[in-house]
């Protein structure tokens, strides 16, 4: 893409935005520390670049002569706070002034290592590796410093943007130490020191929100707020029914409404569906009344293809027959078949969830130019790489020719990591020859979703005489994520570690099966994944055994959990454990900080005396993400008998924080989240199409209804970090089952509760 200045190109983003945008970048240290493909570069220049004096020891750090360090976050923000989390982290390590950093957003690009903000890892896994960006800069700069005064450099000290020498008093800003460190060797992590813990000022501290002044002022900029000169405005007809095509259409009455200026017809996927687009017709014109307009008029005829027998109640049926009969044997300890076919005393119970949406309250929205071979692209996007690869593949181009620019995200939850909607921007653009915004709407949002899996679970237990449980098996049965790129029909490891090959179970015959499913639409990750189900499946069943047996459903966990221990791969039955990408020694399966979060929440919600008129509390807790929650539900009947949630308290277990604030926020979110698809969420299929529309069918929490007090408590740690953003989400909709049950005497073992009890 060619430079240009703002004037020349007066696209409408935030002042923060264009703030030390880089150009040429020093990877060698990126190489060492961040070894995913990462390499030398030279970034997109669509946004004016770092000016070359100073020094830019990595490619998230530049120090000016002025003493103003840049920043890079190469995260997406959606609300969860990485912005005011990462570059604190560094500036802490280097001993950065926060008020003379500048916190600009990466573009997509490898030298940053991953970027694909999902899966609760944005702080995880590269905690260690940002410590030593700062460290590497610091470093640098005390080298400097020392070599200028003829003192050790063991003796210099660096804290609020200046190195000090407290023998001498005497010191030296940042900036005034930048354009020599650019002329040092980039040091190695061996010869780099990370400071003591004690020393980074601001770790898990309740840390200030960096967009936070823009948000309120509506200044940030979302994918819709980017406007390019001469852009347009397109809205997409897709088919209704995933894998479809449009057989004819006219569009004689679109092109006759006013603002309307081409009509577009685009691609259908070949399978597997993959990141491709869904195909359809674009509407394209001046603005996005004329497009809604457009796209309603147009008379399209479908051919709908394999897919147009889909049906929700037909798939539950199927799914169900599945768990009646063994499935792939995924986790195996002892003889549990055996050991539960000469039980006296056994328990067995079925649960189902149905297909979940994302329903961000931004729907997705891209902007995009092609021009002279090249594409540059806007969108609020969780996975600008993998976008990068899309809008290559869709126009033919090499990656190379592609910018990617990343706004903030209006909510994600994962349906932005799967970027069907960036590359069918960049086509609509090519064939009009001209910028193109495409943007969805809720309806689009809802009905052409990558949905999360429905899921059909038989869960068994042997009791011996004392009401000791001696087997277990679990048997779970759901449309697998990788269906969308291959077509399986069994799950992987991906899945089956969260909630399944994980799970800390002190039963001597324990068995879990995977049975075949196959996906009739498109399948993706959603906050938690596969936790979702197997958590709500899993928790509730401990209470239904506590119930039979007339345990506290607190000592019933307590006892399946097993005494605090760290759990071997032995014990688990499994080979191997892929532990969400990191390792069993850093991050093994701990039974007593599962302890410890349960004893803590029914600590804090009085649970010994929870009996009380017109009251009833749920327990739930699990382990996803690395990270340990435990929840407790209240619930009560209002005046009409309808069942309101009054009060929730959830205690983590999410290792070392970095920012407080964000960490309570997302456990408040995630409480709120939880609750939305425990008594509301479904989405359901008719002749293969989404039958759910709006937030009028696909309801969400509202205000009203969310509790009066959601308590949040973090316990201390400073073990490695854990993930955050998801982990909170499994245990709500169980724990709330369980307080129904409490309450009512009605089990629930599907979601969504609305159709059990009234709410």
């Amino acid at each position: 893409m060619s430079e240009h200045s703002l004037d020349d190109n007066p696209i409408r983003l935030s002042r923060r935005s264009f703030l030390g945008g880089v150009g040429l970048v020093t990877a060698g240290l990126a190489l060492e520390l961040l070894p995913t493909n990462a390499r030398a570069a030279t970034m997109p220049n669509a946004y004016p670049p770092v000016p070359e004096q100073g020094f830019r020891p990595h490619v998230y750090v530049h120090v000016a002569p002025d003493g103003v360090v840049t920043m890079i976050c190469h995260r997406s923000e959606m609300g969860q706070g990485v912005r005011s989390s990462l570059p604190v982290l560094i500036a802490d390590e280097m001993g950065a002034d926060m008020a003379r950093v500048k916190v600009t957003q990466a573009d997509g690009d490898e030298a940053y290592g991953d970027q694909n903000t999902d899966g609760s890892c944005s702080v995880r896994k590269i905690f260690t590796d940002l410590r030593y960006v700062g460290a590497t800069a610091r470093t640098m700069l005390v080298t400097v410093a020392a070599r200028r005064w003829g003192v050790p450099a063991n003796t210099c000290v660096a804290r609020d943007h200046v190195v000090f020498h407290p023998a001498s008093k005497r010191s030296l800003g940042f900036g005034e130490l930048a354009n020599d460190a650019a002329r040092l060797p980039v040091p190695t992590k061996k010869d780099v020191t990370l400071r003591p813990r004690s020393e980074l000022r601001h770790l898990g501290k309740e840390l200030p929100l960096i967009d936070g002044p823009e948000l309120v002022t509506g200044k940030a900029v979302f994918g819709a707020d980017v406007v390019l000169p001469g852009m347009l405005t397109a809205m997409v007809v897709r088919p209704p029914v995933a894998g479809g095509r449009a057989a004819r259409y006219d569009a004689t009455r679109t092109l006759a409404v006013p603002g309307v200026k081409h009509v577009v017809e685009l691609p259908a996927p070949k399978l597997p569906f993959g990141f491709q687009p869904l195909g359809g017709i674009a509407v394209v014109a001046d603005n996005t009344w004329a497009a809604m307009r457009g796209r309603a008029v147009l008379d399209v005829t479908w051919e709908h293809g394999d897919n147009a027998g889909y049906d929700s109640a037909a798939y539950r049926q199927e799914l169900t027959k599945a768990i009646g009969s063994s499935g792939k044997v995924v986790r195996n300890v002892g003889d549990a078949d055996t050991t539960l076919a000469s039980a006296k005393h056994k328990l067995e119970a079925d649960y189902h969830t149905p297909h979940l949406a994302h329903a961000p309250m931004e729907p997705p929205v891209t902007v995009a130019r092609v021009e002279g071979g090249r594409c540059e692209v806007w969108a609020a996007t969780q996975n600008p790489q993998a976008d990068r690869t899309e809008v290559a593949r869709a126009l033919g181009i090499d990656e190379s020719q592609i910018t990617i620019h990343v706004t903030l995200l209006g909510g994600g939850f994962g349906r932005k990591s799967m970027p069907d909607f960036v590359p069918e921007a960049a086509l609509v653009a090519r064939a009009v020859g001209a910028p193109v915004r495409v943007q969805w709407t809720r309806e689009d949002d809802l009905r052409h979703d990558y949905y999360h899996a429905t899921c059909a679970q038989r869960l068994s237990a042997a009791l011996d005489d004392s009401g000791k449980i001696v087997a277990w098996r679990h048997r779970s049965a759901f449309p697998p994520i990788d269906s969308v790129f291959s077509g399986a029909t069994f799950a992987g490891d991906s899945e089956l570690n969260h909630g399944l090959l994980d799970l800390p179970l002190a039963i001597p015959h324990v068995r879990q099966e995977n049975c075949e499913a196959r996906a009739y639409t498109r399948i993706g990750w959603m906050r938690s994944v596969a936790n979702v189900y197997h958590a709500f499946s899993v928790q509730s069943f401990i209470d239904e055994l506590a119930h039979a047996r007339g345990t506290d459903p607190r000592d019933m966990r307590l006892e399946i959990i097993g005494p605090p221990r760290i759990v071997t791969l032995k014990e688990l039955g499994v080979g191997q454990l892929r532990n969400h990408s990191q390792s069993l020694d850093e991050h093994p399966v701990d039974t007593g900080r599962l302890h410890r979060v349960i004893e803590r929440v029914t600590e804090l919600s009085r649970w010994d005396s929870r009996k009380k008129e017109g009251r009833a509390l749920g327990l739930a807790a699990h382990r996803s993400f690395l990270s340990y929650v435990a929840v407790v539900m209240s619930v009560v009947k209002d005046a009409d008998e309808r069942i309101r949630v009054d009060e929730v308290w959830l205690v983590a277990d999410a290792g070392t924080v970095v920012n407080m604030d964000r960490v309570r926020a997302q456990f408040e979110g995630a409480v709120i989240f939880g609750m939305s698809l425990g008594l509301y969420g479904a989405i359901t299929m008719k002749d293969g199409a989404t039958e759910q529309s709006t937030f009028r069918d696909y309801r969400l929490v509202r205000m009203a209804e969310a509790p009066q007090r959601i308590h949040v408590e973090v316990i201390p740690s400073e073990g490695p970090p854990c993930g955050v953003g998801e982990p909170g989400v499994p245990p709500v909709a169980p724990a709330l089952a369980n307080a129904i049950f409490a309450l009512t005497g009605t089990r629930v073992r599907e979601l969504p509760f609305v159709r059990s009890v009234r709410v």
